[in-house]
Formats: C-alpha cells, sequence, structure tokens
C-alpha cells in the first residue's frame, strides 16, 4: 500500500478493507476515500459527513467509526494538480476498496474523462445500483407513491453505452456502413443510410450473466419476492432478447432450488389445483390459442410443460413454488406504464443499461426526484457510491440543496459494509424529518405548512431525530 496518494499521507489510525472468496472483510475503522465533489458537492458533502459520523456514533458507541480520506476529482483536483481525474485517485480507490462522492463537473469539450467511466472501466464496476423507495412525507405527483419500493440493477459496461460509435462524415463512419450495406445487409431491404452516424450495440453472455447473479443475490439475501428482467427483446431480439434468455438461464443453472420462473409457476399452480390435468390441457391454460398454432410450436410448449413436472414438481409442486424467488420478464415500454400503476408487483429489476438508466429516474420522479435518490456503481470487491444528481453550480456554496442524495448514499454504502445499524438510523431520521415538514427548498415549494431550512440545518435536524430514535430503543 502507498503511504500517500495526491501527496496526503494514507490515514494510521484506520485500516484497508479487503476481499476474499467473494466477501469484503471490513475492519472497525475502515479507511473510506470520498470526493465531496463539485459546485453543490461541497455543501451536501459537509452535511453528510455529519450526519454520516452521528449515525456511526450512535449505532455503535465508538466501537466502529469511517477513518475519511480525501481523494481529488473535478474542479478542485484540476486547480490543485491541472487534472480533472488524478491516476492517484483511481489507485486511492483501488487499494481501499469503497469509496462515496458527491456530483462532479463534467467540463464541456474533447479530451476530458468521465470519472464514472474510468472507475467503471478500470474497477470493472458493472453493476449501477439504484434503490428507488418512498418516504413518508415526500411530496409526490402519483396517487401511491408508498407502492414505490425497488432496487434496479443496471448493466453499467455494455449496451449503446460502451461507446462504440463513429460520428456521420467520418471515414470509419463510411466504411462501417459501407460493409454493412454490402456485406452483411447485401440482398436485403434494410440498408443503413449514407449519413448515419452509427453505434454498435453490445450485449455478452458474460456480462448479462453476472448482472443477473448479482441481482438474484440481492433478493435473495434481503427477501424480495421477484426478479424482473427488463428488455425490448420483442423487436432487438438478439441483443436484449438473448438479455432475457441468458438471465433466465443463470437463474435456472445457478438457482434452481430457491428459484422459479413465472411460466413455471403457472404450470406447477394448474397441476396443483387440478391433479388429473394432462400434459395437453395444462399447455393449453398457459398459452390461450394454443389449439390454432402450429404443430411446431404445439409440441414446444407441450415439452415445456413435461419437462417443468419432471424434474421440479416434486420440489416445487404442492405450493412449495410460493416460497421461491420469483424471476419473471417485462417489455421495457410496459415497464414503464407498470411502476406507475402497480409499483408494488415488483421489487428488483435487472436491466440493460440503457433501459435501466430511464427507468431509475422515471421511478425516482415519483418518490421525490433525483434530490434524495441514491446510487453505486458497484463490481466484485470495489464499489462507488454516489449522488445521482448534477453539481447545479448556480445553489453552490449557498447552503440550499438537498443533501439527501448523498445522505442515502451512505447509507447504502452502510449497508454494504454491513453496518446496518447506522444505515437504518440515517433512512429513518431523513424520514422523520421530513414528515416533520423541515425540509429544504426543493420539497418546500412542493409542501403544503412545510419550514424551508438549509442544507446544513436539514443535517442538524436528521441528527436530533437520531438521537430520539436510539433513545426510544434503548
Amino acid at each position: 500500500m502507498a503511504g500517500s496518494y495526491n501527496g496526503v499521507p494514507v490515514p494510521s489510525d484506520g485500516a484497508p478493507i479487503s476481499y476474499h472468496q467473494g466477501r469484503s472483510q471490513v475492519p472497525p475503522n475502515p479507511i473510506i476515500p470520498f470526493i465531496e465533489g463539485d459546485g453543490t458537492g461541497r455543501d451536501i458533502w459537509r452535511a453528510s459527513l455529519r450526519v454520516f459520523e452521528s449515525a456511526v456514533e450512535k449505532a455503535y458507541g465508538g466501537k466502529r467509526r469511517v477513518v475519511w480520506y480525501e481523494i481529488f476529482a473535478g474542479e478542485k483536483a484540476k486547480a490543485k494538480f491541472n487534472d480533472w481525474l488524478p491516476q492517484d485517485s483511481v489507485e486511492a480507490i483501488r487499494q481501499f476498496r469503497v469509496a462515496i462522492k458527491g456530483p462532479l463537473t463534467t467540463p464541456v469539450g474533447g479530451g476530458i474523462r468521465s470519472l464514472n467511466v474510468t472507475l467503471r472501466q478500470v474497477l470493472d464496476l458493472y453493476a449501477c445500483v439504484r434503490p428507488v423507495k418512498y418516504y413518508k412525507g415526500t411530496p409526490s405527483p402519483v396517487k401511491y407513491p408508498e407502492r414505490m419500493d425497488v432496487v434496479i440493477f443496471r448493466e453499467n459496461t455494455e449496451d449503446v453505452y460502451a461507446g462504440v460509435e463513429w460520428e456521420q462524415g467520418t471515414a470509419e463512419a463510411r466504411k462501417l456502413i459501407e460493409f454493412l450495406n454490402q456485406e452483411m445487409l447485401k440482398g436485403g431491404k434494410k440498408q443503413v443510410r449514407a449519413d448515419s452516424g452509427v453505434g454498435i450495440k453490445p450485449i455478452s453472455v458474460f456480462a448479462t450473466k453476472r448482472l443477473v447473479r448479482m441481482a438474484i443475490q440481492h433478493a435473495l439475501e434481503n427477501r424480495r419476492k421477484s426478479v424482473t428482467l427488463v428488455h425490448k427483446g420483442n423487436i432487438q431480439k438478439f441483443t436484449e432478447g438473448a438479455f432475457r434468455k441468458w438471465g433466465y438461464e443463470l437463474a435456472v443453472e445457478e438457482f434452481r432450488d430457491r428459484i422459479v420462473t413465472e411460466r413455471e409457476s403457472w404450470i406447477l399452480e394448474n397441476k396443483d389445483t387440478s391433479p388429473d390435468l394432462s400434459i395437453e390441457q395444462n399447455a393449453a391454460l398457459i398459452e390461450p390459442g394454443l389449439e390454432f398454432a402450429a404443430e411446431e410450436f404445439r409440441q414446444a410448449v407441450y415439452a415445456e410443460v413435461r419437462q417443468v413436472l419432471d424434474t421440479i414438481y416434486r420440489t416445487h409442486g404442492h405450493g412449495a413454488w410460493k416460497t421461491k424467488l420469483m424471476i419473471n420478464d417485462r417489455i421495457a415500454d410496459s415497464i414503464f406504464q407498470q411502476v406507475v400503476t402497480r409499483a408494488d408487483e415488483y421489487a428488483v429489476l435487472a436491466t440493460p443499461n440503457l433501459n435501466g438508466d430511464y427507468i431509475s429516474d422515471a421511478c425516482a420522479a415519483q418518490v421525490g426526484g433525483l434530490g434524495i435518490a441514491p446510487g453505486a456503481n458497484i463490481g466484485d470487491g470495489y464499489a462507488v457510491f454516489e449522488a445521482t444528481h448534477g453539481t447545479a453550480p448556480k445553489y453552490a456554496d449557498k447552503d440550499v440543496i438537498n443533501p439527501g442524495s448523498v445522505m442515502l448514499s451512505g447509507a447504502m454504502m452502510f449497508r454494504y459494509l454491513g453496518w446496518y445499524e447506522a444505515a437504518e438510523l440515517i433512512e429513518t431520521s431523513l424520514e422523520r424529518t421530513i414528515e416533520q415538514k423541515k425540509v429544504t427548498y426543493d420539497f418546500y415549494r412542493l409542501m403544503t405548512g412545510a419550514t424551508k431550512v438549509t442544507t446544513s440545518k436539514f443535517a442538524e435536524h436528521m441528527i436530533e431525530n437520531m438521537g430520539a430514535a436510539v433513545l426510544a430503543t434503548a
């Protein structure tokens, strides 16, 4: 381990987190690198730090503590080192494995690396994890916001966000279009227009399965009822359709005794309800209109029913399937409607990159918006927790911004560390403070009878409410 990063000595009173056999080993005094962020990041980090320290102290009475270690990125790094993202900052996160950051500026212009993209690539942070839940009292545009409680696992490295694209009019774009039109699409009706920009949408077996694996593990460990594969496979059959296919394969290959697919549950329930049901009758119930289908399709459905009953009815039948984790799938455009009209039917969503980006914000909008939306980029043994909103430079250093996104990202970080008591204190005190209508301006303007408070004052009220929570449970 290096003695310093960016010229700042590593704290001598802390210890690094280690990783062994798929599990993080967390000492009672972990060194956690932090990046305060640009613009409003300075205000919300100061407020959040006070809340984090208070939660850990109240939860563990000095037996555990975070040893914070500042690293640099964004405007502060540019001013100090003439580098938007110093390599030392990346290496510090690699060394200490878990970090947290406020919002960062990505300057307009070429040649500037995105912090998130760089960290995802270097540390292979392949899952963007976004929990979205309602906290009582939060203003919402929907009638039943309390129905929203999902965790979104968004694949972070592939899809159209992989950055494999060429600008319209360049030699590379012309070369690729020519190859597609003259070789891959030759003789067909499809052609790529010559004046197109072109991007590639890679979705692999490897990246899909490890993302779905993480989503299923989370669901099982947290007693979630379902994992839903979100895709546009009805149109993009060999990319997003493959994401659906490989997700189901992974679930059955690695978690057979603990999961049931939605179609399997239909077959099993039919058999439970009518034990004398024939294979053909069962198949007709799960595929209405099957009698009008092609013979080949009918036989395939019969084979599916027979295979389910032969292989898992002994372990999953007679109602046992109801105790298993449900694996199902939904078309991406449909899920946007369903998270508004019946959000309580969903628990964990596993998505390709682009779908997850859209769905995360659509869900967050129902329960307070990005101001209190936490998030993380997580890989095997590494995690970076972050505010999900921008830097809002117009409000920088005015002590007015909602610090909830960083605070709840910190709660998420503490859960990742196994410090559940500290996480619970942060979440319950935030909810209690909102219920008391002591809120920053973004919520104040949407609430009747609220008291508008500063960023720092909001933190003070949260800390007071933590004390009340501790006394109540003593």
